[in-house]
């Protein structure tokens, strides 16, 4: 089969998941003996044309932009024009998979113009990430949303949380809905004796303090505050043996104030943006990573952190029950409540036995429910039902 992919991050434009999860993906796929076109933003020096890890990448221009909105119509304007380009040099295309909602229009003006089904990935919704809808912008993004469900021929989602939020929220049949995990290359993650671990870690912690990390967007729903909230807890009891490391780029200047006002701020440390080839170092070094999420889809950074062997714990937010199992793979506390996250953490840096074992079986998880082998071989089977469906179509 061939199939046009249409993102609007990949990398090395890094803003949240997705890129990670199409970079990933894709190449199993290709491995399944299927082409791959994929269309994206242009970023920096990244060619506007290379073929990486057999996908056909084209970037595209957006050009000057006054607003978000704006620059997403501009967007969808150039992808359309390139799809139209590329399905025209190229084509004809099975299949159009579109990931969010931002590239939803350019996707649904190929699908009728060259008579295309599309398959939509949800990664989130605008609902999930601000618990409702409130005002005009986020009543705009989640009719965009709906409308490349309604669009959609099958709708992929990364959890059986984020399949029924797609149903309830998203007026998507449930019959309509394909829940497919996140994956993962535990592979990429260097073993501690591959660089000098020590003096690398020195960068950010005393030899005697444990490392406590949250790595990620710094937006509200992740919880970060709830973090910086339960972190004087934990340092009374590890008698300030620790150190909370904050990676991610974006305004955290709301953060740091928060950490300054209630007295921890020596113990807190944030970096900002952080290399990936830095990250897979840190999360080697780190001793425990938290993910304090208070929507989250899914939860792709604990399987980084499983990659890295690192213990993790979580909220009990969205599909992050799905991904860690408590107890098993990780800790899981509950979701905005200070106090259960010191525990959650408390256990790990208290207990190392204990803590070694929520990695040693986290890291055979990964092999077991996150191998992108598999997980491309179950999105290649939903392709190839909406592959047979159309085929036994007419489409005027």
């Amino acid at each position: 089969m061939k199939i046009l992919a249409l993102t609007w991050e990949f990398p090395p434009r890094l803003v949240g998941g997705i890129a990670r999860h199409v970079a990933e993906l894709y190449p199993e796929i290709v491995k399944l003996g299927h082409e791959v076109h994929l269309i994206t933003v242009e970023f920096g020096h990244a060619p506007m044309y290379e073929v990486v890890e057999g996908i056909y990448v084209h970037r595209v221009p957006v050009g000057y932009s006054h607003d978000f909105f704006h620059w997403v119509v501009n967007l969808n304007e150039s992808m359309g024009r390139q799809g139209s380009k590329v399905i025209g040099e190229e084509g004809p295309f099975d299949l159009i998979h579109a990931h969010d909602w931002l590239v939803g229009d350019a996707a649904i003006a190929l699908k009728y113009h060259f008579k295309t089904p599309i398959i939509a990935t949800i990664h989130a919704t605008e609902h999930g990430r601000h618990n409702g809808i409130h005002n005009d912008n986020q009543r705009y993004v989640a009719g965009k949303e709906k409308l490349l469900c309604h669009n959609a021929w099958r709708v992929i989602v990364c959890s059986q949380y984020m399949r029924q939020e797609v149903e309830n929220v998203l007026a998507t049949p449930s019959n309509k809905i394909d829940a497919i995990y996140n994956g993962i290359r535990p592979e990429k993650k260097p073993r501690l004796d591959e660089f000098d671990a020590w003096n690398f870690r020195r960068r950010f912690a005393a030899d005697s303090e444990k490392i406590v990390y949250y790595v990620g967007r710094m937006s509200y729903e992740k919880g970060v505050a709830v973090l910086l909230s339960a972190a004087p807890i934990v340092i009374w009891e590890m008698e300030g043996n620790v150190k909370f490391v904050i990676i991610g780029g974006g305004n955290t200047d709301h953060l740091k104030k928060i950490a300054w006002d209630i007295g921890i701020w020596h113990k807190c440390y944030f970096t900002g943006f952080m290399s990936d080839e830095d990250l897979d170092k840190f999360q080697t070094v780190a001793n425990c990573a938290v993910f304090p999420s208070l929507y989250e889809p899914f939860g792709i950074v604990a399987l980084e952190s499983f990659a890295a062997r690192v213990p993790v714990v979580v909220s009990d937010a969205g599909g992050l029950p799905e991904v860690v199992k408590h107890g098993q793979t990780g800790i899981v506390t509950w979701k905005n409540h200070r106090e259960s996250l010191a525990w959650g953490i408390l256990e790990v840096l208290k207990n190392p036995d204990y803590a070694q074992s929520l990695v040693e079986n986290a890291y055979e998880d990964l092999e077991r429910r996150f191998n992108w082998s598999k997980l491309a071989q179950e999105t290649v089977a939903v392709y190839e039902q909406v592959w047979q469906e159309r085929s036994q179509i007419v489409w005027t």
